[in-house]
């Protein structure tokens, strides 16, 4: 029983410190990532014209923040199931999103001098908020409860 009770209290403080994690990439976000698209899709863009953007960097930028958030959504999935098979698969799941998304994100800008802005904006937003992670636990979850 207490080996039960301090496996909880483990499971819930690593899950506390990686939401904390979480929490620290998206407050500093100005100053820990290249992205003039923050301001740009925080304001009226749906007439604007899109900021100027150096790619290589920002597809760098992009990338660290999606393998940032992934570390630490994959360190979640393992903590709350603590499958290796689950672990495996979000993996695999993680790759190929970020594969998709960002060709996908980066041949829109580049191949339209007007893109659909929400299209991008939701694009991004999957690249740098880690909503694969609320995505992945509710269904891991009604999963092994199906099974």
């Amino acid at each position: 029983m207490l080996q039960n009770v301090w496996k909880n209290k483990q499971t819930i403080l690593g899950i506390l410190l990686a939401v904390v994690l979480l929490v620290v990439i998206r407050a500093f976000e100005n100053e820990l990532f290249y992205d003039p698209f923050l301001e740009f899709f925080r304001g009226t863009f749906q007439n604007a014209v899109l900021p100027t953007y150096e790619t290589g960097r920002l597809v760098v930028s992009l990338s660290l923040r999606y393998w940032l958030n992934t570390g630490i959504s994959l360190f979640i999935i393992y903590i709350v199931f603590r499958e290796k098979s689950l672990l495996q698969l979000s993996g695999i799941l993680y790759v190929f999103f970020y594969i998709v998304l960002l060709m996908v994100f980066i041949i829109m800008l580049r191949s339209s001098e007007k893109p659909d802005y929400m299209t991008l904006f939701y694009i991004r937003r999957f690249l740098i908020q880690p909503l694969f992670l609320l995505l992945f636990l509710p269904a891991f979850y009604y999963q092994k409860k199906k099974s």
